[in-house]
């Protein structure tokens, strides 16, 4: 008998189950259905009434269930969980974990509903992040257990980057399954999530879903972890020490050339309060030809094409000696004719091109 059941609970249930419930299974899941035959309900029976379970519902299955699911089974005190599918609250009830299903939104009880008509959580609500995507089923296992999840696929406990890496994987991953789960349009005037390979697209036969979600999950972490999160340090020194390149601190300057700062840069102007400082460009050296960039700083990480200040409008599709004449600055190269970047052949060339175009738009700080 299951430690988790009265006696009389045990009965009631097992007389049910024997009775009116076909409990098929394959390798981690059961799906509880109609009448079977003894032989058959005898070990089901035995192995539904003394696993750990975490219960979901039957039928349909979508992304946000199974990501959810993924991410419990990824932490060890849940990895031998079996995987119940059904929609009876008898059934329900003797599950340890209940996910999508239920009505009931309750973290004490382990049970993470989204479909009840009250629900109306983000992670904003939840105290979590400053998302304001409503949550299905995968954002609020992701808010409970994301962390931990983290932790235990890279094998590091009590480091400052796994909160670096739970707000990204959020943003780049996660809120587009809460919302599309949701249906919650993507755009409105400026996208409300970021959307990338769609996973929820990709969703079909149970098992072989979480086996997906687990490859793109581990692949995506990997490459934020390896890749992505190295170049963290490099711009936060470069925000940092702006001010060695122009008292305005309205342009900072990344050394050794061009790397992907806008991520991170977005992140690190939250996090060190840096919104209200006006910070408009960014130079950097090109290390193909050795010469020197200035770019616009977009708007934010949402509105990637729309820049906080264009390279003015008199300088933009002109080259070289026109270019260099007209801006009346030595050295130029281009600028393109959106505005958003310019080359010119010094360091201290592209600072002036970035001064002169906050002073000539009246936003130069002195």
């Amino acid at each position: 008998m299951s430690p988790h059941l009265s006696l009389s609970q045990y009965l009631c249930v097992a007389s049910s189950a024997l009775n009116e419930y076909n409990i098929s299974f394959m390798p981690g899941v059961l799906t509880v259905h109609r009448p079977f035959l003894l032989s058959q309900a005898a070990y089901c029976h035995f192995k539904y009434f003394t696993m750990p379970k975490i219960g979901t519902h039957d039928g349909n299955f979508h992304c946000d269930e199974v990501f959810a699911i993924f991410l419990l089974k990824s932490l060890p005190e849940y990895n031998n969980y079996e995987v119940v599918r059904s929609r009876d609250k008898d059934v329900l009830s003797l599950c340890n974990i209940v996910v999508d299903v239920g009505g009931e939104y309750n973290h004490t009880a382990m049970k993470y509903d989204h479909h009840q008509r009250d629900f109306a959580h983000t992670m904003n609500t939840l105290g979590v992040m400053n998302f304001h995507t409503k949550l299905s089923s995968a954002g609020l296992i992701y808010a409970h257990f994301g962390k931990n999840v983290i932790s235990a696929l890279l094998g590091l406990q009590h480091d400052s980057i796994i909160d670096v890496l739970f707000k990204k994987i959020y943003e780049t991953f996660v809120e587009s399954i809460d919302a599309i789960d949701n249906g919650i349009a993507q755009f409105d005037g400026k996208p409300r999530y970021y959307l990338g390979g769609t996973l929820s697209s990709r969703i079909s036969i149970f098992m072989m879903a979480i086996k997906l979600v687990d490859k793109e999950f581990n692949e995506l972490l990997t490459y934020l972890h390896k890749s992505w999160l190295p170049a963290r340090s490099h711009i936060i020194n470069a925000v940092t020490h702006r001010y060695d390149v122009d008292k305005s601190g309205q342009i900072f300057c990344l050394e050794g050339g061009g790397m992907p700062w806008k991520d991170h840069f977005f992140l690190i102007e939250e996090q060190f309060h840096l919104k209200n400082d006006d910070i408009i460009y960014v130079i950097y050296e090109d290390n193909v030809n050795s010469q020197w960039r200035v770019q616009a700083i977009p708007v934010n990480e949402r509105q990637p094409f729309e820049n906080r200040l264009p390279l003015p409008e008199a300088w933009r599709g002109l080259r070289d000696a026109e270019l260099t004449k007209v801006a009346d600055i030595p050295g130029c190269i281009f600028v393109h004719p959106s505005g958003f970047i310019g080359g010119n052949k010094s360091m201290q060339g592209v600072i002036e091109m970035a001064r002169k175009s906050l002073s000539l738009a009246g936003k130069y700080k002195n």
